[in-house]
């Protein structure tokens, strides 16, 4: 299962329908907690997420609504005490403020840290993937986040089929890279396959535009991506060091984005048809405007 799963979609301040910040990718057997605000162990009660389906939390930067949930879902799978280690990514000039949140709550034992000092990927143990982090433009040091999935190859039944393999033997080849047949000819997997390209998963929170915004939007098969104000609000969001819904949607669209899910909405907006009527003028692929407690599949692969 490959799912994002929407825990807020506030920012700053959590309104009546919106809690804070909270976002976990559930992409087969891993479990990604993006920014955990306020609220966030709630919310994953209401979602029917459990903490032991955590197995990497990534941190944008430390503002409250962002990582003011932290503590509590530490406190949650140490209370539960998930078996298995759980990485925790963040930028590295907020240690102090991550040892605050870690420290008020009794120390979960399998918790890696993995502070953030540059652009670059992320030493993680045993992922099936590959994490960047890169630099966006904000009042303090902010990453965002691109899962990228290694390429790999899907089997063409045509070829398969005029060379005469089939059963076991398929899989042989998979394993092993190559097959030899009864004439004696050998077969290599390049020969009856295709390229299958990986998925990437990007999330942008909190910046205005810059160059890190499309580099982590570029080919995404899933853009979850702030929009916290409207045009009309353009240089209070360039003031405060964030997106437009337009901004957003244009960004994803020359990225060549698939999925676009748009959150992190100010207060000021009580509905969000405007965000929604925005981003479509720029936009045309599937467009998601959040709601807490939604789920959005990631699109299926090409």
């Amino acid at each position: 299962m490959r799912e994002l799963v929407v825990l807020g979609t506030a920012s700053q301040v959590p309104t009546r329908q919106r809690n804070h910040n909270g976002y976990l990718l559930r992409w087969d057997n891993e479990g990604l907690l993006f920014d955990p605000g306020e609220g966030t162990q709630r919310q994953m009660q209401f979602a029917g997420v459990s903490a032991t389906g955590i197995t990497r939390i990534l941190v944008t930067h430390f503002h409250g609504d962002h990582c003011l949930g932290l503590p509590g879902v530490l406190a949650r799978l140490n209370l539960d005490q998930v078996p298995h280690p759980v990485d925790i990514c963040y930028p590295g000039s907020g240690q102090e403020y991550f040892e605050r949140l870690r420290d008020v709550v009794p120390r979960f034992p399998g918790l890696r840290e993995r502070p953030i000092a540059a652009a670059g990927p992320i030493a993680l143990a045993d992922a099936p993937f590959t994490v960047e982090a890169v630099p966006l433009s904000h009042r303090i040091d902010t990453f965002g986040y691109r899962l990228v999935e290694p390429d790999g190859r899907r089997m063409l039944p045509d070829r398969l089929a005029e060379r005469g393999i089939a059963g076991p033997d398929i899989g042989r080849l998979q394993r092993e890279g190559s097959l030899r047949l009864p004439n004696g000819r050998t077969v290599t997997v390049e020969e009856v396959s295709a390229v299958r390209r990986g998925q990437r998963f990007a999330f942008v929170m909190d910046t205005r535009m810059c160059s890190g915004v499309e580099e982590l939007a570029r080919d995404a098969d899933m853009l979850v991506i702030e929009a916290t104000f409207l045009d009309p609000d353009a240089a209070l969001a360039h003031e405060f060091g964030h997106l437009t819904a337009a901004e957003a949607a244009r960004a994803a669209a020359a990225a060549g984005v698939r999925t676009l899910v748009l959150t992190h909405f100010s207060q000021r907006y009580g509905d969000l048809d405007g965000h929604r009527i925005e981003a479509s003028k720029y936009f045309d692929g599937h467009l998601v405007v959040a709601e807490d407690l939604q789920r959005v599949p990631v699109p299926t692969r090409r």
